[in-house]
């Protein structure tokens, strides 16, 4: 894959050149250290792929990924960034992956087989039909980045300034406000409970009153949420549909 780095920091710029050169994938085309260079670079290049950081003077990585979207053919994103709380937004841009520095020859392995994946995908499948809500969210784990599928969110917690995502038994902090998640996501398929809980509607196994006035919901896995008054008219037409 023909492929531009764009990152303001020199060092950070080899870096990437030294393991796209032991790489047979990928071949490095061009490198920018800032975006609008690589906006003229691209245009200039046709690169496949854009190694991409997010902070950068000027036009930085997320604006730049924007201003892809009205090129005929737009080359894969990977961000490659040392900041973890720009995932969600790079989704937003439809970004192939998003890599927290220092970037191994492993993960970057890995995001460059992600986006032969998604280009076999889309070939096969023709262009996904476009929807406003998101279908996956990037949460850090350990030194990574991972997707997970909105479908496979149980419930969303507000934790100050980040939500706490539970998957299963496991649970995953993104940096985002719970008014912010609740505009991306699909209204079919969340329902807000609370003024810090967000829950995936299958999941809710019934409602209960406890005579005093409040409500909770009961969910699958056995724990209750407490519904917020703002919020119940909307839980009770669960039940009455």
């Amino acid at each position: 894959m023909r492929t531009l780095i764009v990152d303001d920091e020199p060092l950070a710029v080899e870096r990437l050149q030294v393991i796209c050169a032991s790489l047979d994938a990928v071949s490095v085309v061009g490198t920018a250290a800032d975006g609008s260079s690589a906006l003229r670079l691209i245009q200039a290049l046709s690169p496949d792929l854009i190694l991409l950081d997010v902070s950068m003077p000027g036009l930085d990585g997320l604006g730049l990924a924007r201003s892809l979207e009205d090129l005929p053919t737009r080359p894969a994103v990977v961000f490659c960034t040392a900041f973890d709380q720009y995932a969600v937004a790079a989704f937003d841009v439809a970004a192939c992956d998003y890599l927290l520095k220092p970037i191994t020859p492993e993960r970057l392995t890995k995001a460059i087989g992600r986006v032969h994946d998604g280009a076999r995908q889309s070939a096969s499948a023709g262009a996904p039909a476009k929807t406003e809500w998101i279908q996956e969210i990037w949460a850090p784990h350990r030194a990574e980045m991972i997707r997970i599928a909105v479908t496979r969110i149980d419930r969303i917690e507000a934790e100050r300034d980040y939500m706490r995502l539970f998957v299963g038994s496991r649970s995953y902090l993104v940096h985002q406000t719970i008014a912010e998640l609740e505009r991306k996501l699909d209204p079919r398929l969340f329902i807000r409970l609370h003024r810090s809980v967000i829950v995936r509607r299958d999941f809710i196994g019934g409602l209960k009153h406890d005579g005093r006035g409040a409500w909770q919901a009961s969910l699958l896995d056995q724990s209750t949420v407490k519904i917020g008054r703002t919020y119940l008219a909307a839980a009770k037409a669960l039940v009455s549909r």
